[in-house]
């Protein structure tokens, strides 16, 4: 069973850095493609980032696109999103999620995306 736990959200100044990290299991990263959604109150889910498990192909929003960075470390099983020059707008909840197939991601197609993590708050804030 995949099992996808996002960490490392957290209260933070515009202009700060958070690196979120999803650990997964019941998987292997080079099988797999994930995502990282937000969702802020009163808001739809959107896509954030996402790396394809073939290539490590990566596809960006563009209101995050040069600030944040999607990356995974195989060997143990996580993918983590850096995030840079944070602003009030990017306060919302963000979600991990998995798709069961490796030669692409979509940002777009959240039905794609078979598992999907509990989320963890990010708040920017003075």
């Amino acid at each position: 069973q995949v099992l996808l736990v996002e960490s490392g959200g957290g209260l933070v100044q515009p202009g700060g850095s958070l690196r979120l990290s999803c650990a997964g299991s019941g998987f292997t990263l080079e099988r797999i493609s994930l995502g990282w959604f937000r969702q802020s109150p009163g808001k739809g889910r959107e896509g954030v980032s996402c790396i394809v498990g073939f290539d490590d192909s990566t596809d960006y929003a563009d209101p995050v696109r040069g600030r944040f960075t999607i990356s995974r470390d195989k060997a143990k099983n996580r993918v983590y999103l850096q995030m840079n020059s944070l602003k009030p707008e990017d306060t919302a909840v963000y979600y991990c999620a998995a798709m069961a197939a490796a030669d692409y991601c979509s940002l777009y197609a959240q039905n794609e995306y078979n598992y999907w993590g509990q989320g963890t708050q990010v708040t920017v804030s003075s």
